[in-house]
């Protein structure tokens, strides 16, 4: 399993980056490969992506959300295992530090190559700079579900 991290400045208040990071369905907007992202109900989530001309479908459940702090998930089922928590940390009144952390277990010849070739690497970087730009070109978030989530509910 690698482990995956990456910080991104925003320059938006934390409620709003957070408000805008529980919008799943969004995802496609700003993640790359991502084709779909089904909110089944507020733990579950469905994903279809395609990397490297790899389709997976997926379904994760989120196992600790509070808000303007964090998210954390878990895979459950389907083609991908992976878990990560994404923070959220209040810098001033405008601006926001976001820290995603994903431990992910490649699969598949293709996936095990990129891995190590910094691929997975490369593109949560880039995930992550496309959330600094969207969040900031709306400058305000589309949505937002502030409900809290503890761990073994």
């Amino acid at each position: 399993m690698s482990t995956v991290k990456e910080v991104v400045d925003v320059e938006v208040p934390v409620h709003t980056a957070y408000n805008q990071w529980t919008q799943f369905e969004e995802f496609p907007h700003f993640m790359e490969g991502v084709e779909e992202v089904r909110q089944l109900d507020e733990r579950h989530n469905r994903w279809i992506t395609q990397v490297s001309g790899v389709k997976r479908e997926f379904d994760t459940e989120i196992v600790d959300q509070l808000p303007d702090e964090r998210i954390t998930w878990r895979t459950t089922k389907g083609d991908t295992n992976q878990k990560g928590t994404v923070r959220f940390q209040r810098l001033d009144d405008t601006h926001t530090r976001v820290e995603l952390v994903m431990d992910v277990d490649p699969t598949g010849v293709a996936e095990k190559t990129g891995d190590m070739l910094g691929v997975i690497d490369r593109r949560v970087k880039g995930d992550m700079q496309r959330f600094k730009e969207y969040i900031e070109k709306r400058g305000g978030e589309s949505g937002a579900w502030r409900g809290r989530i503890r761990p073994g509910e």
